[in-house]
């Protein structure tokens, strides 16, 4: 691991140039462009010494050298900070998502901004039903013996369902099965509704237990019908300005986003809105992935002081990625969209 502040310097402008040029970066680009402090020489031993580690390769016989996985780590792990976003930026990231009507609204806006953002590939998964709650839920009235059932979640999740009851129900019996599911079923976890409504039915007239019943059915299995997560992709057609950035071609990375499980598990590692991750080429444990970089975070909150992230979204690029900007956009992002849901 490189230890000396000086050689850390070196690999940061190595990483730096390359990403900006895309060309193997030599000690006399290192030179003219940087204000090291350092004679040529000193830079070429530096440059030999980061090569030894591991940190940086030659890909051809030329002088120039590129950063590996390993160089890259180290530069993300020592990153200062992330690339703050500029005024206009954060106002026109607001502007957008602020437009949103509904939570489907929401997400595919996020998904698009992020991909014009990083100029990657952006994932974004909806709001997780085993970390929501429930906000509230609605019964009313469509016929005597027809209900519609409005379940509302704390991430802006609306689902609706028709029930039709086996006997009619009055507006009194309706207000009174709106106030008891409340009770029992806001501001608890969807997984934990099933168990909270279950003896509900018991605590009616024996004349009304059926319909309740219904009522109360319906509501469960809309919870289990709802519990399969949700990513919405947008971008892929960015990866192919990046060809010539991957081992081979593109296509086992294009092959890997089509799977499902494989983009839930990108995810799976992102923790917080606050903690951005970064998985550099052969970490991804995809083969696919090998020559790519995943940047994902976390977004809205739930538990006890916010301690849980409600879902997940991040970016998909080559190795060969502005980290500070991709990890800047990546974050601010994320905390829009957890704001927004917060205020839904």
């Amino acid at each position: 691991m490189v230890s000396d502040d000086r050689r850390l310097a070196v690999l940061r402008a190595i990483v730096e140039d390359y990403v900006a040029t895309q060309e193997p970066v030599g000690s006399r680009a290192l030179v003219e462009r940087h204000h090291l402090g350092v004679s040529p020489a000193t830079i070429r031993n530096d440059m030999a010494a980061l090569e030894e580690e591991g940190l940086i390769a030659q890909p051809h016989t030329s002088a120039g050298r590129v950063p590996t996985d390993k160089g890259y780590r180290v530069f993300v792990d020592r990153l200062a900070g992330v690339k703050p976003l500029s005024p206009p930026e954060r106002r026109a990231i607001q502007t957008f998502l602020e437009g949103a009507v509904d939570l489907d609204d929401v997400v595919g806006r996020t998904v698009r901004l992020l991909a014009q953002m990083t100029r990657q590939v952006a994932v974004v998964q909806y709001p997780s039903l085993t970390r929501s709650t429930v906000r509230h839920v609605e019964v009313l009235g469509l016929t005597p013996s027809r209900i519609m059932l409005v379940v509302i979640t704390n991430t802006g999740r609306v689902e609706q369902r028709v029930v039709d009851c086996p006997t009619p129900v009055d507006d009194e019996l309706l207000a009174d099965v709106r106030a008891r599911l409340n009770t029992c079923a806001a501001g608890k976890r969807l997984t934990d509704v099933a168990a909270a409504v279950a003896l509900l039915p018991d605590s009616f007239l024996p004349e009304q237990r059926p319909a309740v019943l219904a009522m109360v059915a319906t509501l469960v299995e809309t919870l289990v019908e709802e519990s399969e997560e949700r990513v919405l992709l947008s971008g892929t057609a960015n990866l192919t300005r990046f060809g010539h950035d991957f081992p081979d071609t593109v296509q086992p990375v294009l092959e890997a986003l089509e799977e499902q499980v494989v983009l839930m598990r990108l995810l799976g590692e992102a923790t917080s809105p606050e903690h951005v991750t970064v998985r550099i080429g052969h970490e991804n444990t995809f083969e696919g992935l090998a020559g790519a970089s995943v940047v994902t975070v976390g977004y809205g909150t739930v538990g006890y002081g916010g301690s849980e992230e409600v879902a997940r979204l991040g970016v998909v690029g080559p190795t060969r990625m502005d980290y500070p900007g991709t990890m800047g956009a990546v974050r601010a992002v994320a905390r829009y969209v957890g704001r927004i849901l917060a205020e839904s």
